[in-house]
């Protein structure tokens, strides 16, 4: 029985903890046309995770750190060229693998840093069984409490601005919640495949949601359907469950794109 063990308990809890709350940050991202964001700081995340080893701390909480930094980098350099704003994510990018790559050589335990390239939902601790509890409730909340101001940005930010919605904050506080909410997830599903837990459900919800509420309920059902059913996957045929739940959302998408033209 999968339930009988606490480890798959732990990962059962989180994937759907991180199901709920990816949607959330997921459909912002790709309405803001920023679906590489994900990339970019789960990417970053990685020399993050690499200092917390260097300095004997939790490597999750290095990955926040550093993943935030990243944001406000990405934030600050799109506001500095906004004709080319998909250029800062390209750059910090950059910034975060060369940052990962020479760090990472100074890892003496390379294991522990690999974990974090394709994930370990399996080997969840309890304090970061706790952090995920803990982001998780601060994203829905936040996520509620700005819905509106997060709407209007995300379709009209000029046109935010002129209706009085104070759009520096907001933004402030979006991007905040997405470099943790990628810290996190890159713990368990890993960095490389973070950002495709992050536009799959969204891409696959799309097709059905005729408004943004009806869109954000889909992409978390998505989501959950992803997760569960690849993590049971994962469990009974011995893979990787990061990987394979992503490659269930693939398949799904492939699905519904043949099937609704």
């Amino acid at each position: 029985m999968i339930f009988q063990y606490e480890f798959m308990q732990r990962a059962f809890i989180v994937g759907i903890l991180l199901a709920i709350i990816i949607p959330f940050i997921g459909i912002l991202v790709v309405l803001k046309r920023l679906s590489m964001i994900g990339d970019a700081l789960s990417h970053t995340s990685l020399a993050g995770v690499a200092v917390g080893l260097l300095l004997g701390f939790n490597p999750v909480l290095g990955a926040i750190v550093i993943s935030a930094m990243g944001a406000l980098g990405i934030e600050a350099i799109r506001k500095k060229i906004p004709k080319y704003s998909e250029m800062s994510i390209a750059i910090i990018m950059s910034a975060g693998v060369g940052l990962a790559g020479v760090l990472s050589g100074f890892v003496k335990n390379s294991g522990n840093f690999n974990n974090f390239l394709f994930g370990s939902i399996v080997a969840i601790s309890d304090f970061e069984l706790l952090l995920v509890i803990v982001i998780s409730s601060i994203v829905i909340i936040m996520s509620v409490l700005l819905y509106k101001e997060l709407f209007f940005i995300a379709f009209d930010e000029q046109a935010a601005i002129l209706a009085g919605v104070p759009v520096k904050l907001v933004n402030f506080i979006f991007t905040i919640l997405v470099a943790i909410t990628v810290s996190v997830a890159s713990r368990t599903v890993g960095a490389l495949i973070v950002s495709s837990l992050m536009v799959v459900p969204v891409a696959c919800a799309m097709k059905f949601g005729k408004s943004y509420k009806q869109t954000l309920i889909y992409s978390i059902i998505f989501a959950l359907l992803f997760t569960i059913i690849g993590l049971s996957i994962s469990y009974y045929m011995g893979l990787k469950p990061g990987g394979t739940i992503v490659l269930t959302g693939i398949i799904v998408l492939s699905i519904i794109l043949v099937i609704k033209r």
